[in-house]
């Protein structure tokens, strides 16, 4: 690990290159120990991961195949590993860790005899196999995707990642039965294996249930469960299941009319579907979609587990602000949400052209976001320089944004409309990202207002820097430069007599003097003279006589016969309509009164407006309210229970 200038402060302790071990991928990152904390920078995702120092119990230091290793243990089992220190770290890790946590790095020795028995111990999320009570290796037990018992032997399944170019795939112990034969030594060792193995399994109820959900990627409608470790996403043909630890980020992003929300969740590792892999998910909802849900959680987990996420047990209001909020509170982390960045009509986003797929570019405060096809995300941090560039297919009523990346990737985003150029360079100059060509012979990149909003006989500026930037080269393209040698016009029928033995050869005024004297140039009369006797000379040739064409065989197709569309089965007009809830009723009493108050508030204003509304009225009001869809729920199922009945009957017998 590479010690920089910055981790000789007595306060913060940095390691800039270092691994993070996970599901057995080597990510690279930066590993920094302050007073308070521990965190892991990932170079390639940007990914942040903190331990509290009041959470860390202990620090072990062990040789391996990469120099050293170091594994933070956290007092509720979870394990950390980090590789690619040298020998003289240790040293001044010990004396770090000693003076802000009051703790040693305990030196781990290591089993190297290359022996396969010994004892398995668990310490948390960490099963460790020691031979003679050395340490031979380490399974971090939430890298486990299955455990299978058999007689005398528990099989172990990992999960795979695809930044590990080779991995482990199963492990097989055996396990011999106890020597009193009182305990299943087979089953015991299965049961502490699951206990903390990230195994996805479908126990008890989800949180919550959404039907009919849009995605755009994976495309298709899903109806969405979440659960409290994971979310599962059930289509007509595929099915997913996604653990909260893989979710890296979550997007909200209003589309430019407001009426549409996109709802970007981002995965580490993606999601598979055949050979197509997916790194975002890509919900689309409707701004106009109400939706009444009830949560499936105790007044336990909503206080203590989710109360600082103000999760409710019904929950009604716009179904993306819903999902999100839920998703929030599970996931753990933040919701990424539009700046400061302002299109000339007031959205965040501006239209433009991804590989000849059109989507949204939305500048966000630490990166840009393309959505949807295929969704791109780059941070700042990663950008090399941007460019603004003259588009191809237009010449100023459009312009296209160039991103270079740090692994060198450049996202070309095509056919920005002009008007948006002068607030996008001055959000990206202000985010201090290194733009090309910008300040060539104090004439800047930066198309000024005039030079973006004229007509199309305006004066260029992207042209005129680059022709800076030739000059600045020493190249110059201006007609004073070099006066162009006289250029003499030769007649088509010159041109046939290019190989003919009395053909002029022209040559220029410097091999002149060097070939001798030139061949007197004949006139203008000899030469066609010359070629009215060569044409007489040459015997006309006989036209070819062109074979008759065959008819064409005319090919009837066959007409295809259409199948009939499936008719959809008619609403009975007798079955009684869900009854609305609390906050439905409520609303319905109170929208005039909010228009009124807010003439100029769109509906899907009107719906935030009324939903924060409703969380401050009083609880009588609530109350009476909640009477009022209690009544109506007792009538509906009363009624429905009537019209199943008179169905069943009215139904003829299969």
């Amino acid at each position: 690990g590479k010690f920089s200038d910055f981790a000789m402060s007595t306060d913060v302790l940095e390691f800039s290159e270092v691994f993070a071990v996970a599901k057995g991928a080597l990510n690279a990152g930066r590993l920094r120990l302050q007073k308070d904390k521990v965190t892991f920078k990932s170079h390639k995702m940007g990914k942040i991961e903190q331990v509290s120092a009041a959470d860390v119990r202990s620090f072990n230091w062990m040789k391996s195949a990469r120099g050293f290793e170091l594994n933070i243990m956290e007092k509720e089992g979870r394990s950390s590993k980090y590789m690619g220190f040298k020998e003289a770290d240790c040293e001044r890790l010990s004396d770090f860790v000693s003076k802000n946590y009051a703790l040693n790095v305990d030196e781990v020795e290591r089993s190297v005899n290359g022996w396969n028995w010994g004892d398995a111990r668990f310490n948390g999320s960490l099963m460790s196999f020691e031979v003679d009570k050395k340490l031979a290796f380490e399974i971090p037990l939430n890298d486990v995707a299955q455990a299978t018992a058999g007689k005398n032997e528990v099989s172990l399944e990992f999960h795979q990642t695809e930044d590990a170019p080779i991995s482990l795939m199963e492990m097989r112990f055996f396990v011999p039965n106890s020597a009193d034969g009182d305990v299943d030594s087979v089953k015991e060792f299965h049961e502490k294996v699951l206990a903390k193995a990230d195994i996805l399994q479908v126990t008890g109820d989800a949180i919550v249930t959404f039907d009919e959900v849009n995605l755009l990627t994976p495309r298709g409608r899903y109806r969405m469960k979440v659960y409290h470790t994971f979310l599962q996403l059930h289509g007509k043909t595929y099915d997913y299941k996604i653990p909260f630890t893989t979710i890296i980020r979550l997007f909200l992003l209003p589309q430019q009319d407001n009426r549409q929300m996109s709802f970007v969740v981002s995965l580490d590792p993606p999601i598979r579907q055949g050979q197509t892999r997916y790194h975002f998910l890509v919900f689309a909802f409707s701004s106009e979609d109400l939706v009444d849900v009830n949560l499936h959680l105790s007044e336990e987990e909503l206080t203590e587990k989710y109360s600082k996420h103000k999760l409710e047990q019904e929950m009604s209001g716009p179904m993306f602000e819903i999902v999100s909020r839920i998703m929030k509170a599970v996931v753990g982390r933040k919701i990424i949400v539009p700046g400061t960045f302002r299109s000339p009509s007031g959205a965040h986003c501006v239209t433009c052209s991804h590989k000849a797929s059109p989507g949204l570019l939305y500048p966000l405060e630490r990166g840009f976001m393309f959505v949807y096809k295929p969704t791109i995300y780059v941070r700042y941090d990663e950008v090399v320089c941007v460019n603004f560039a003259r588009s191809i297919t237009s010449t100023t009523k459009s312009f296209d944004f160039e991103v270079e990346a740090q692994n060198g990737n450049v996202y070309a985003f095509v056919g920005i409309a002009k008007e948006e150029y002068t607030q996008l360079f001055d959000f990206v100059n202000g985010k201090r990202l290194r733009i090309k060509n910008k300040g060539i012979k104090s004439q800047p990149q930066h198309m000024a207002d005039s030079d973006m909003s004229g007509s199309d006989d305006d004066h260029d500026a992207y042209l005129a820097a680059v022709k800076a930037e030739g000059e600045e080269r020493g190249i110059d393209d201006s007609d004073e430069s070099s006066e162009d040698q006289d250029f003499v016009a030769v007649s088509s029928s010159d041109v046939d007599l290019e190989f003919d033995s009395d053909a002029v050869v022209s040559s220029s005024s410097g091999d002149a003097g060097s070939a001798g004297e030139a061949r007197p140039k004949k006139s203008k009369s000899d030469l066609k003279e010359s070629r009215k006797e060569k044409r007489k000379e040459k015997p006309k040739e006989k036209p070819k006589e062109k074979s008759p064409k065959k008819p064409k065989k005319k090919v009837e197709r066959e007409e295809k016969v259409k199948k009939p569309r499936k008719q959809k089965k008619a609403k009975d007009p007798t079955k009684p309509k869900r009854p609305m809830s609390a906050y439905m009723l409520w609303l319905n009493d109170s929208r005039e009164k909010i228009k009124k108050q807010n003439p100029n508030a769109k509906v899907t204003e009107v719906a935030k407006i009324a939903g924060g509304m409703w969380k401050e009225v009083s609880q009588s009001v609530k109350e009476k309210y909640e009477g009022k869809a209690a009544e109506l729920k007792e009538q509906y199922q009363g009624a429905m229970s009537e019209w199943k009945k008179k169905e069943s009957h009215d139904s003829p017998p299969r």
